[in-house]
């Protein structure tokens, strides 16, 4: 292999460490921090972080532990480019990349037929003389796989048309080939804990729902942030067109949880697509909830009034005055109103207690739903034959100390700490699959707060129920 055709090291001795003794000990520490999982079906890609080992190193070592005890005889990688633009994608097309625990070999083959097969794919130097986001993967696949050669893709473009043009040279030259994706990103950037948790739960869903459509129009519209979003979509997209039919979000973090200083903090993510025998939405086998004794006609009352508000708001009409008769429905309850447009969140605001009538209560939420949720702008008219709306008829909240009362698709979470709180209904754990732990860290993070804030004894842990209809 030509000397010249290696690409050295830019970042050994700052963002992980020069030595390779060092820098083997400290992967390896981090891979045995994380628990083996099993993952139901073929493993087609992985998405990892690209900050220095210090920040995100424990977070990669989550997609990186996939891979201990396989074998890949190609590993195609794709990162942004955070130092130079250029038009489409560059491949480093001969030779090798250098770290400090040894040279990884590209394979040459397969650089040259990706060029060959679309002009938005080329090797331009500069693209990758001074990338981190690329390098970084490297010594956690030396460390696990040993023996491979490498694609290095780096995306100067990330726009929906060069990831859906990438994607499809990728599958088509790595059809048939032992091989896995990787995509580097990193999620949002410098704002405060809870923004960005709050931006990066919109990755965090669109991974799992494998949407790549649906993530690229989001990062396009600003409902989320990610440097590496291109490679991401890109690398979804490919692993589609490979086979794969799922995502599963391994583990969600942010420098705020290192480094303890929440006041401008940068998301990382781990997730891995695979290929599944059963490839549809996790569903849902018994009755999320509880049966709080409302009739068919009681309930249909109440999505009347949620409707009525939501339509006539909307197209600009007055919203008419209701009478309810109802005693159940007059009884003082919290609930919630949730709107979903094609299968997306749009919208959900709520009331924890009862401290209004029920029909009260869902006739303010479904305005505040509809217009008032600072995620999302206001409903407008030419939306609303694509609405469907979810009402939640909550129980009272329960302070519970022991965690193991939590029933998974029975209970809701509420978690409060001084000044911070944070709700997720019972609805939400089942569709994502989550156990109990993942349940109570992800209301931590609702709440903006470290996602195992739920151990300490200064975080007051509530449960709750739903009607959910």
């Amino acid at each position: 292999m030509a000397e010249k055709n290696i690409r050295e090291s830019v970042i050994a001795g700052s963002w992980y460490p020069g030595n390779p003794t060092k820098l083997t000990e400290d992967i390896k520490t981090y891979l045995g921090h994380v628990s083996t999982k099993k993952i139901e079906g073929d493993l087609i890609a992985l998405i990892a972080p690209h900050a220095g080992y210090m920040y995100s190193g424990q977070v990669a070592a989550h997609s990186y532990k996939l891979l201990e005890d396989k074998s890949y005889d190609v590993v195609v990688i794709i990162a942004p480019s955070h130092r130079a633009y250029f038009k489409g994608a560059s491949v480093y097309s001969q030779g090798g990349y250098r770290t400090p625990l040894g040279v990884v070999p590209i394979a040459e083959n397969l650089t040259e037929a990706l060029m060959e097969k679309n002009s938005l794919i080329s090797h331009i130097p500069q693209a990758h003389s001074q990338e981190h986001s690329l390098e970084i993967q490297l010594p956690f696949l030396q460390t696990v796989l040993k023996d491979f050669r490498l694609v290095p893709i780096v995306m100067g473009e990330q726009d929906f048309y060069v990831c859906e043009e990438l994607s499809k040279a990728i599958a088509e030259v790595i059809k048939g080939k032992n091989a896995i994706l990787i995509a580097s990103t990193d999620l949002s950037h410098f704002h405060p804990y809870a923004r960005a948790v709050e931006l990066d739960q919109v990755v965090l869903e669109r991974v799992n729902e494998f949407d790549p459509e649906g993530l690229s129009k989001d990062l396009k519209r600003g409902r989320c942030e990610a440097c590496g979003g291109g490679p991401t979509v890109t690398v979804m997209l490919a692993a589609r067109g490979l086979g794969a039919n799922r995502g599963e979000v391994l583990k969600y973090a942010n420098s705020g949880d290192v480094t303890g200083d929440h006041g401008s903090v940068v998301g990382y993510m781990a997730a891995a697509l695979y290929r599944s025998t059963n490839p549809g939405k996790r569903q849902e086998t018994e009755k999320v909830g509880v049966d709080l004794g409302l009739s068919e006609d009681e309930k249909k009352t109440l999505l009347e009034i949620a409707k009525k508000v939501i339509w006539n708001k909307a197209s600009g009409k007055n919203v008419p005055e209701f009478k309810v008769e109802s005693k159940r429905l007059n009884e003082p309850r919290g609930a919630f109103v949730t709107i979903n447009k094609h299968g997306d969140l749009r919208g959900c605001i709520g009331f924890i207690k009862g401290i209004k009538p029920l029909y009260q209560a869902v006739e303010e939420m479904a305005a505040a739903a509809a217009f008032n949720d600072p995620r999302f702008p206001p409903v407008t008219e030419k939306e609303l034959k694509d609405l469907e709306i979810e009402i939640s008829v909550l129980t009272p909240l329960k302070q519970i100390d022991d965690v193991d009362e939590i029933e998974v698709g029975k209970h809701g979470i509420y978690i409060e700490r001084g000044f911070y709180s944070g709700l997720l209904l019972p609805q939400v754990a089942t569709e994502y699959g989550w156990d109990r732990q993942t349940f109570l860290e992800q209301t931590c993070l609702k709440a903006g707060l470290p996602r195992h804030a739920w151990k300490e004894k200064e975080s007051k842990i509530y449960i709750f129920s739903a009607d959910i209809f």
